[in-house]
């Protein structure tokens, strides 16, 4: 992440939302000196995202992109009479813990909406529960198409849960998208595929290949590798014989980068090319030197280039958080703020939140604003409207931006 000089008017702007989220809300000397914020009620966003092991680096940069939206929301007082608080949860990237910090957050009478998941296999566990409580779920880096379209969602797409939305686009788009850059712009023709069998990069892998196959393209390998495998000898000596110009990983960062170092030292000396799950920084530590050349895909356009996202680059480097925002925090930045303008609207005359949970959901169908992404709007089924992303390569050991467009 670049570093951007904070201009005086964004530290004040940062001190004051410390200074009020520091006072709290439920009574107190402080609240009493503001005004009465001791008598407003309290509403809480939830986030739910590997706060801890291998992917903690984009699930805290999705927590503090939260944290800032709603600082933000409370100095301004976005919502006369409320006052909003996060709750944080740490699903370890695993589907049964994020269950577990679902139901936890569901049976918080306060908590009326959350952002989250960064796994689109811990999303499926998290849905059920925080649908049937009627708690809005806005995640700003889901993007398996099944989760909003249903299992059938190349032939017959039908809304799973009308609880659940997101600020990313899906695979459906990601994967052709990647294959048209491949085959088209970079003139590769043949290509090897490799994915660690969950949802997302299955689901990347399978989007992907039918496009690739569908432009002209060949697949020359197909192999898989477990979730949990650290050494890829085996794989990567069934890939070498068929002679690929390039892999495409269906998979995340934390076993990308070893795959790619171990497939160059292996002699296989092709670009990796794979989908947001490896657009890090973490990946170009793990890949090593010979990273160099390799690839990814992402939601949107580069955050640090957008007009639009300056102000929250700017905020969120004054706010002091130990970790970046990352791939996925001006998304988290946005639902979070989706949340909060359906908020506008459901808390205006709610005795509680707990009793403003179907409002909320309600009124995220009209949500429409211009955010640090872009625009935030949703389709029928909750997905984003934007279809815009971005292809990165990695040159000097550091990501830049190679091709960003809208797919058509």
């Amino acid at each position: 992440m670049p570093q951007r000089s904070v201009v005086a008017a964004g530290a004040s702007l940062l001190v004051a939302s410390l200074a009020l989220s520091a006072c709290g809300t439920r009574g107190g000397s402080e609240d009493d000196a503001t005004g009465g914020a001791s008598e407003n009620k309290v509403a809480k966003i939830g986030v739910i995202a590997p706060l801890s092991g291998d992917l903690a680096a984009l699930g805290k940069g999705i927590e503090h992109s939260v944290d800032l939206a709603i600082k933000q929301a409370n100095e301004s007082k976005a919502i006369p009479g409320w006052t909003l608080e996060l709750a944080a949860e740490d699903d370890q990237a695993t589907p049964d813990v994020g269950k577990n910090a679902a139901t936890k957050l569901a049976s918080d009478k306060d908590v009326i909406g959350v952002v989250g998941t960064l796994n689109s296999s811990v999303a499926q566990s998290v849905q059920p529960v925080l649908a049937a409580a009627n708690i809005t779920q806005v995640s700003p880096a889901n993007t398996n198409p099944a989760l909003t379209q249903g299992a059938d969602f190349l032939t017959a797409p039908k809304r799973t849960y009308p609880t659940y939305f997101r600020t990313c686009t899906t695979d459906s788009i990601q994967g052709p998208f990647a294959a048209r850059y491949l085959f088209e712009k970079a003139g590769i023709k043949e290509i090897a595929t490799v994915h660690d069998k969950k949802t997302y990069g299955q689901g990347l892998v399978d989007a992907f290949t039918t496009e690739y196959k569908k432009l002209g393209g060949k697949v020359v390998a197909a192999e898989t590798i477990n979730p949990d495998d650290d050494k890829y000898d085996a794989v990567i000596s069934k890939i070498k014989p068929s002679n690929p110009k390039a892999v495409y990983y269906g998979g995340e960062f934390p076993q990308a980068g070893p795959f790619s170092q171990q497939m160059k030292a292996a002699g296989l000396n092709v670009p990796l090319m794979g989908g947001d799950g490896i657009y890090s920084g973490e990946f170009i530590k793990l890949a090593g030197a010979t990273a160099d050349g390799d690839l990814a895909t992402s939601v949107g356009a580069p955050t640090d280039t957008l007009e639009s996202a300056k102000s929250f680059v700017e905020a969120y480097n004054a706010g002091g958080y130990a970790e970046p925002y990352e791939a996925y925090g001006a998304y988290a930045y946005d639902a979070a703020n989706s949340i909060i303008a359906a908020l506008k609207t459901s808390l205006k005359d709610a005795a509680s939140a707990d009793a403003a949970r179907q409002a909320t959901v309600t009124a995220m169908s009209s949500v429409s604003f211009d955010g640090v992404t872009g625009k935030v709007a949703f389709d029928e089924y909750g997905d984003t409207t934007s279809r815009v992303l971005t292809v990165y390569g990695v040159k000097g050991g550091k990501w830049e931006a190679v091709n960003t467009e809208e797919f058509k």
